[in-house]
């Protein structure tokens, strides 16, 4: 959707970054740089990507600019979270599916029972947005949030693509699942 032209990156483990940026660099032509803290990381993105399994907030809203997107696809537990309550307030909420973020996002369930959002914040499905049955990005300054849980048929896709990927290069190795046995063996 937008052209990368860099790339910072942050971890609490120094070593994950350094080894992170060495592999990134040599498969894409962009500027990818380690990031000494997470505030530094985000400064002037317009794209931030949380891919953590931390249980308190990595990305405070008051470093977030106008007109940033976050893609929130880390932290998938009740009690984990990933944004603090500000940004999620901050921002126009979608989802991958609503069912799942009610029970499962604590992103959203944490700013809502500190009081920082309603029931209503999410503003719709990634499928809404795309078939224009829900509104994404109003205008240029507005901050965007998509909280992802994951859906299966996401996993059956990545699945299929690896897999013709692989058979389209011709690597990979073919492993037969349950030994040949039937359901009764």
């Amino acid at each position: 959707m937008r052209p990368l032209q860099r790339v910072r990156v942050w971890s609490r483990d120094p070593a994950h970054v350094a080894r992170f940026v060495e592999a990134a660099r040599a498969r894409h032509p962009f500027e990818i740089e380690a990031a000494p803290t997470a505030r530094e990381a985000v400064s002037d993105a317009d794209v931030v990507c949380t891919v953590t399994s931390s249980r308190e907030p990595v990305l405070q809203g008051a470093w977030l600019r106008p007109g940033t997107h976050v893609n929130a696809v880390g932290a998938s537990l009740r009690s984990a979270r990933e944004l603090d309550a500000a940004a999620v307030a901050a921002a126009r909420v979608f989802v991958d599916r609503r069912e799942s973020a009610a029970h499962e996002a604590g992103d959203l369930l944490i700013a809502r029972a500190e009081g920082a959002i309603g029931d209503d914040h999410v503003q719709g499905e990634l499928g809404e947005v795309l078939i224009g049955r829900a509104d994404g990005r109003r205008s240029p300054a507005e901050i965007t949030v998509f909280k992802s849980l994951g859906l299966a048929v996401e996993d059956v896709a990545s699945a299929h693509h690896i897999h013709a990927r692989a058979t389209e290069k011709g690597v990979g190795t073919w492993v037969e699942l349950g030994g040949g046995r039937d359901a009764t063996g």
